[in-house]
């Protein structure tokens, strides 16, 4: 299973889902990562505005971010090889790099007379 280091832009908090308009990329991040971590992923993520020792210590985002400056965020990392840059990963692709199917982390949508169920 793939280690997953996730380093993102300097947020306003650990997540970014607060405040009164929440990024729905945000959302889903940190419920994926919440999910796939009680699976037993081996899967961080870091915020540049209050972790940057993360940053510093990690040779290849300390890097990336000397080349391409924070424009490079959010990074993902994946067994110490860039794998994404100025995005997050998206579900197949998590699902491909830990081999955890999607179906078991993710909700499907459902609605209802035209409503969006959660």
């Amino acid at each position: 299973m793939a280690k997953i280091r996730i380093y993102d832009p300097a947020l306003c908090c650990p997540t970014g889902v607060c405040g009164p308009s929440v990024d729905p990329e945000l959302t889903r991040i940190a419920t994926a990562i919440f999910m796939l971590e009680k699976k037993g992923v081996d899967i961080a993520r870091f915020n540049l505005g209050t972790e940057p020792q993360a940053f510093i210590g990690d040779q290849t985002v300390n890097q990336l971010l000397n080349e391409k400056g924070t424009d490079a965020l959010p990074a993902v990392v994946v067994d110490g090889k860039v794998e994404l840059i100025g995005e997050y990963p998206s579900n197949d692709q998590l699902a491909e790099w830990t081999k955890v199917d999607s179906s078991e982390w993710t909700k499907a949508r459902t609605t209802a007379k035209g409503i969006e169920l959660l």
